[in-house]
């Protein structure tokens, strides 16, 4: 059985405990062993190397030195990293072995909530197979993001919140190696009731098990 562990925490404000139950349901129900662990400490266990997957929920806190190197090596050595919006987009915001993982980081969300469009890009791929471009309400991040990164839907600024970004593309979905790990990453899901659009649970969950060794 693939085993998986969620670590919540940070920033209350993304509802990280209960969207942290939501994906451990997704899990447990995708045939996965879920453990769902508060803060940052299980990231320092030495069977991190033996899971399936890890699904950071933690909005910008701090993490310890080891529990990075550990979490990293763990990646590295194979083992799945998935996760959503700041709860893995924006987290740990001074650690950049942190960042290089993930392929991206979160520096804005002009206009707060606001209406915007999700395109697409990749069809073809499995993640995002049957799934059209559709309309969102949310944070439209901007990150600073990895070149690399295999993109697999995206946004673009229409000028309304910051004119300067108008026409500015920006991913929205990707994912990538780090290592012998495959990394997925979605900016969307700020709050719980997200997960409430079918496109956004979908593209998760796929993202989600792909990632997972």
């Amino acid at each position: 059985m693939r085993k998986a562990l969620i670590a919540w925490g940070g920033w209350e404000g993304h509802e990280p405990e209960k969207c942290s139950e939501i994906v451990g349901a997704m899990l447990e129900a995708d045939g996965f062993s879920v453990e769902i662990v508060q803060g940052t400490q299980g990231f320092a266990d030495p069977g991190l190397k033996d899971l399936s997957l890890i699904v950071p929920i933690i909005t910008q806190s701090t993490i310890e030195k080891a529990e990075l190197a550990n979490l990293v090596a763990a990646v590295a050595g194979g083992v799945g990293l998935g996760g959503f919006h700041g709860g893995m987009g924006d987290s740990f915001r001074d650690q950049i072995d942190y960042h290089f993982m993930v392929g991206g980081q979160w520096v804005a969300h002009p206009g707060n909530i606001i209406d915007y469009r999700v395109d697409v890009t990749r069809g073809d791929d499995p993640i995002m197979a049957g799934i059209e471009s559709f309309d969102y309400r949310s944070e439209q991040y901007f990150m600073h993001v990895d070149p690399g990164n295999e993109v697999l839907a995206t946004t673009t600024f229409d000028g309304t919140h910051a004119e300067w970004l108008k026409g500015t593309v920006m991913p929205v979905v990707w994912k990538r190696r780090h290592g012998q790990g495959r990394v997925f990453y979605s900016a969307l899901g700020h709050v719980a009731s997200e997960f409430d659009v079918p496109e956004m649970k979908t593209i998760l969950q796929r993202g989600l098990n792909w990632a997972a060794r």
